[in-house]
């Protein structure tokens, strides 16, 4: 997933996947979903973003690592 968000207009951008949108649907007032022909969402458009939902939970991430994994990656 990438997230863009254009502070100039207030508007973020979820892009889930790698396929262009082909239509667009209308959830609530200035949040747009964009899908595929086969109804797949791509993306997700949010307007007057700041005032919808909190940006810091969007706008910030946490990587979480399987150690179990990494262990085992060095040993290889």
């Amino acid at each position: 997933m990438r997230v863009y968000y254009d502070d100039d207009l207030d508007a973020l951008y979820l892009e889930l996947g790698d396929e262009p949108p082909e239509g667009v649907i209308e959830a609530t007032e200035g949040v747009h979903l964009d899908t595929t022909s086969r109804g797949k969402i791509v993306g997700i458009e949010i307007l007057d973003a700041s005032k919808k939902i909190d940006l810091k939970t969007v706008l910030s991430y946490r990587l979480e690592f399987d150690k179990g994994l990494i262990a085992q990656r060095q040993h290889e």
